[in-house]
């Protein structure tokens, strides 16, 4: 495979890819409940250390 193979690949499967990648993301971001996670998520970086529920396992 030379480069110009692999170019002519990347710019007609690689739009494709990253549509695909695009749409996948959007509909990850808004299914239905999502929106608890999402503000859970925000609220992280506000909380103290000893706030959060989760178990620290090294």
């Amino acid at each position: 495979m030379d480069y110009q193979t692999m170019r002519t690949f990347a710019d007609s499967w690689g739009l494709l890819f990253l549509v695909i990648v695009f749409v996948v993301v959007v509909v990850y971001t808004f299914r239905p409940g999502s929106k608890k996670k999402a503000d859970e998520i925000a609220r992280i970086p506000l909380e103290d250390d000893g706030d959060r529920k989760e178990d620290n396992k090294d």
